[in-house]
């Protein structure tokens, strides 16, 4: 008769496995930080594409930004010289004048 001991295959396994990786704590955080990494709400997908999204629209400010000043710069131009602007423009004339259009070719 022998005296061998049955031992389950999953602890053998069990055993194999370096004893820093069996450490509860161990387990414990790499679970947390999978969960946090990529299961959460808040995971690294989402926080790459909220802060390029971030990024177009801190672009797109500066734009507007610019597009504004540019255009109230042509405002104010064109209120300083509306005569200038409505006869380059809009070919316009006072009554005693003649206006020759010259088209460069």
């Amino acid at each position: 008769m022998s005296t061998r001991k049955k031992t389950n295959p999953v602890t053998e396994l069990w055993m194999k496995v370096p004893a820093y990786l069996r450490n509860r704590y161990f387990v414990t955080l790499v679970c947390f930080t999978g969960l946090m990494l990529f299961f959460d709400r808040h995971d690294v997908g989402t926080q790459f594409r909220l802060n390029s999204t971030v990024n177009r629209l801190e672009a797109d400010l500066k734009r507007y930004d610019r597009l504004t000043a540019e255009a109230e710069a042509e405002k104010l131009n064109m209120e300083q010289n509306r005569e200038r602007f409505a006869r380059e423009n809009y070919y316009m004339q006072q009554d005693d004048e003649d206006v020759f259009i010259i088209v460069d070719q």
